[in-house]
């Protein structure tokens, strides 16, 4: 059984505000009386793309210097610079391709892809990255189920904001995991808001956002509610390969 935390959409920008909610996050995670086996961070890390930004999210994140008490995995999202993320957050080289990972977890696998395009708040998984999935999934073989984790979702989640810019083509990420059965589910961000849905027959669920909380139409005027508290989400991927998803907040 697989166990993941999940927070989305950072947006760290050197202010105070942003700092403590993301820290109000971490802090709740860190000190969970029992472990998780990795968190997820779907994108939208820093607000501009800026390398200081990054050198925040490392610190805070425990990735400068492997201060995490699990491993941290991390995707672009709209808002990110992927040179700056490369070289500030990862500490690599800072060139320009898609950000793809993959982290083989307690017998099953969490690929964490690249939506982003830069330049665009759209979402897209490019040539690059569609072939790096196929190639990922082979390489695992039968009978290790996967996770795909992204931030643009590829459904209308029912709010214009978010809608506006979701993923590209989903009808051919729907083909790749009808090719795929070993897909068991679908993880987002960018909404800043917790959603649960299905694509292409499969879970998908969107993270909470830390930096604000996306107010639905029905909920009042204005799309961010920067009053929410910031939310966690919790995955549990079983042996039977279902995920079943719970959403917290922090602090």
């Amino acid at each position: 059984m697989l166990v993941i935390a999940h927070i989305s959409d950072l947006h760290l920008d050197g202010t105070a505000r942003a700092t403590e909610r993301a820290v109000r996050v971490r802090d709740t995670l860190w000190e969970l009386p029992g472990r998780v086996d990795a968190l997820l961070v779907t994108g939208d890390i820093a607000d501009h793309g800026a390398e200081a930004e990054y050198e925040e999210a490392a610190a805070l994140l425990g990735l400068a210097g492997g201060a995490a008490p699990f491993p941290v995995l991390t995707c672009p999202g709209n808002h990110d610079d992927r040179a700056a993320y490369r070289k500030a957050l990862l500490g690599r080289a800072a060139t320009g391709g898609p950000v793809n990972s993959v982290h083989v977890l307690d017998g099953a696998a969490v690929l964490m892809c690249d939506s982003s395009i830069p330049g665009s708040d759209e979402g897209a998984l490019d040539e690059e990255t569609y072939g790096w999935i196929e190639q990922t999934l082979d390489g695992l073989g039968d009978g290790v189920p996967a996770l795909l984790a992204l931030h643009h979702p590829p459904v209308a989640l029912h709010h214009p904001l978010p809608d506006r810019y979701r993923l590209r083509e989903p009808h051919r990420l729907a083909a790749l995991l009808r090719r795929r059965p070993a897909i068991a589910g679908l993880i987002t961000g960018h909404a800043h808001t917790a959603a649960a849905t299905t694509f292409a027959g499969r879970p998908l669920v969107v993270g909470p956002g830390v930096t604000w909380t996306l107010r639905l139409p029905w909920e009042g005027e204005g799309a961010a509610d920067r009053d929410a508290p910031p939310g966690v989400a919790y995955h549990v991927l079983d042996d039977e390969g279902r995920l079943t998803s719970h959403f917290r907040v922090a602090g």
